[in-house]
């Protein structure tokens, strides 16, 4: 029996996450959860899971929860957190196994340094984590021993590619992009779209945020940071190519030239069971993947002049150390604001330049720890949103404080 603990409970890994316990239930057992504002969702996960401990963003989104298990005459759970004291509380519980980080965003980035602390196997869902701080988090789990396990299912692929083989065979990482919505519409028309149309994902059912960013392959260049500090490759090392079907999920190269390829389903439970099972493989409850009825499996190179977000994402890699944190905190504020019908798609990747190249001009960061990371993230987000909003008053030309 393995017992696990997710953050990010109510969003669509989270509820993959359960749907893979609710398959297993003499294998695996939920302890802790945590969730955004989603307080229906959450109580009725309460209610079916009985976790031990359950944490909520806000006081008022928990007091509702309680509210709601009362009225269902479920019992409550034996403890209760809110904020980042319940992102803690779920990620060290002590009975925990794994956690799965399958939250959005930096809120966790504490969480994870703390479970790994705590030496607990972590599943990561949770892209922005290694792209703030790769460095800080990987070099914590090589210290303490702690197996960093990934579900995103083109890193979960390359993990299961690459498992129980010598790195120095490995020539490079292929990861694999649908290429999301707009991925044939003319450029003068991108300019155009609306949130409305870049949710409309072709494959994937995922939350509105991941769902923007697969829209403008920025993605898929949060995963070409992640694949660096996961697997441990240069930059040179890593490419992407658009697989519509998403079938293919990854592959690598190996020094002689063969690729080895994961191909399945496009459903998120696979992988996440993966994590959960490992080193085991157990049984699956869902359809195999049928090659025969597949059709076409199409490969090819990104467009980065019409998707400027996936060059950017390689130029942040390969530059300053705190230009990763840059993007991300840009791109959180501008996806942001596009989502809210206040920035324009194609706006979004200059909303990110800016800020890189602003960051750049005021010359290199010393990113020694968290507090460092985290003046730069909060530098990134005031400057994005001052460029998204039209008002740089206060932050441009202007690198973070204390650099």
């Amino acid at each position: 029996m393995k017992r696990v603990a997710i953050l990010g409970s109510t969003g669509s890994i989270g509820q993959s996450a359960l749907a893979v316990v609710s398959a297993h239930p003499e294998r695996l057992r939920v302890v802790a959860l945590s969730a955004g504002e989603n307080v229906p969702r959450l109580a009725e996960q309460v209610a079916q899971y009985a976790p031990d401990t359950v944490a909520m963003a806000s006081p008022a989104g928990l007091a509702e929860v309680q509210s709601a298990l009362r009225r269902q005459g479920a019992p409550l759970p034996p403890t209760t957190a809110c904020g980042a004291e319940g992102l803690l509380a779920v990620a060290t519980h002590p009975d925990a196994d794994v956690v799965l980080f399958a939250s959005s965003g930096t809120a966790a980035l504490d969480a994870v340094l703390a479970a790994i602390d705590c030496g607990k196997t972590i599943a990561l869902a949770n892209k922005e984590i290694l792209v703030m701080a790769g460095s800080i988090v990987m070099e914590r789990a090589r210290r303490r021993g702690v197996t960093v396990l990934p579900v995103d299912s083109e890193h979960n692929a390359i993990h299961q590619c690459a498992h129980g083989r010598d790195p120095r065979d490995i020539r490079r990482l292929i990861l694999t992009a649908s290429g999301g919505p707009f991925r044939e519409l003319p450029a003068s028309r991108l300019a155009h779209v609306s949130a409305d149309d870049a949710l409309r994902h072709p494959t994937w059912r995922m939350g509105p945020k991941i769902t923007i960013d697969s829209a403008t392959l920025m993605n898929k260049g949060l995963e070409v940071i992640e694949a660096h500090w996961l697997f441990g490759v240069e930059p040179r090392q890593i490419d992407v190519v658009v697989h519509p079907q998403s079938i293919v999920h990854s592959m690598i190269e190996l020094v002689d030239g063969s690729i080895i390829a994961q191909l399945g389903v496009t459903d998120m439970r696979l992988p996440i069971q993966y994590a959960f099972s490992y080193p085991e493989r157990w049984s699956a409850p869902l359809a195999a993947l049928d090659l025969t009825r597949a059709g076409r499996l199409e490969f090819e190179p990104p467009d980065m002049d019409r998707f400027p977000c996936l060059a950017l994402a390689f130029r942040a890699l390969e530059g300053d150390v705190g230009l990763p944190i840059v993007l991300n905190a840009a791109n959180e504020v501008a996806v942001a604001e596009f989502l809210q019908a206040r920035l324009g798609f194609t706006a979004i990747p200059e909303v990110i330049r800016d800020a890189m190249e602003t960051y750049e001009q005021s010359g290199p960061a010393m990113i020694s720890g968290l507090d460092d990371v985290r003046t730069v993230d909060k530098w990134a987000r005031a400057f994005a949103r001052g460029r998204a909003q039209g008002n740089l008053s206060a932050v441009e030309g202007r690198g973070p404080v204390g650099r």
